[in-house]
């Protein structure tokens, strides 16, 4: 049995309420008598009331005022723990001050050493939070309820491409986080089908009394794999994709909902992605032309070579529409 879990053993032996001596509890957990006293000193120093008591009628015991656990994890773990929080405030997850609450908590229950470590453990990593909407813990909190309580929910939703957010009531099935975004996965009903929405998107959302029953066993992150794999046009080989831009640019290109399935590396100036040629010529000529000159396609040579044509007939269709 590992460490803590003695350790555990033996505060719960004590919890009892009876006294005992070090050989009985060695005897229990079939430990040494050395090593209960060492587990004791150790409760000790957590702050646990241990008394041991001399005599006929002596024993170990733990006073009965004593009403808390105390924590026991080791250094490694704490620092997990509070660089978890550190992430989660960075991805704007909706419950970090209750999160913040409880590792305020926890930190109560060390003693100071413990408490010092884990200050000197944790100040080497920070997360650089992307800034995101006012609005979105609020948003988040709300659509999580809704998904609970299957309520559906009306929202304004503005589409990249949209001067203006349009109203749609949706049934929202789950929350995902992905590649630094939030999303709702839900019905909608004026699409009459399951779509996603990134949070930061929706401009105002309020409850109704509609209710609405979620597929059994329903994923997002299932929902999202499946919309990817539906999306290519073929098994096979995959085809290499390099497309350079300045970053802004780039982050619209990865962002894409179906593209950012298969971003396979990325820098600055530079992304790479993985993907079969039939989709590739079906739908990235198109896609890639609303960018403009902000891009350049490096490879492969068929998919510049494609975007190449379709500009020389966009130009010619005008030209011949002057003449």
């Amino acid at each position: 049995m590992a460490k803590w879990d003695n350790m555990l053993s033996v505060l719960w032996i004590l919890r009892s309420g009876r006294k005992l001596t070090a050989a009985q509890i060695a005897d229990s957990l079939e430990i040494s008598v050395r090593t209960v006293y060492r587990y004791i000193d150790a409760l000790c120093a957590s702050g646990v009331p241990v008394v041991a008591e001399s005599g006929h009628d002596g024993g170990i015991r733990i006073l009965e005022s004593f009403k808390g656990m105390p924590l026991f994890f080791n250094s490694v773990e704490l620092k997990a723990l509070v660089d978890a929080y550190k992430f989660a405030q960075g991805a704007g997850y909706p419950y970090t001050e209750e999160l913040e609450h409880a590792l305020k908590k926890m930190e109560i229950g060390l003693h100071e050493e413990q408490r010092h470590n884990l200050s000197r453990q944790t100040s080497g990593l920070d997360v650089i939070a992307p800034s995101r909407p006012p609005s979105a813990i609020p948003l988040l909190r709300d659509l999580e309820q809704a998904v609970k309580d299957g309520r559906t929910v009306r929202i304004a939703y503005r589409k990249a491409s949209e001067a203006q957010a349009s109203e749609r009531e949706i049934d929202p099935y789950g929350l995902a986080y992905d590649r630094s975004e939030w999303y709702a996965v839900a019905f909608c009903h004026r699409a009459r089908t399951v779509r996603t929405f990134r949070v930061d998107r929706i401009e105002r959302l309020e409850s109704t009394e509609a209710e609405f029953e979620k597929p059994d066993q329903f994923s997002a992150s299932v929902y999202f794999r499946d919309q990817s794999s539906h999306g290519r046009e073929a098994d096979g080989p995959l085809t290499l994709i390099r497309i350079e831009g300045e970053p802004d640019t780039l982050n619209a290109v990865c962002g894409h909902w179906h593209m950012r399935h298969y971003l396979t590396e990325r820098t600055d100036r530079e992304a790479r992605f993985l993907l079969d040629v039939p989709t590739m010529n079906r739908y990235l000529p198109i896609y890639l032309m609303t960018f403009g000159t902000a891009i350049r396609i490096l490879e492969p040579a068929q998919l510049k070579h494609r975007v190449q044509n379709m500009a020389r007939e966009i130009a010619k269709h005008h030209e011949d529409g002057m003449g």
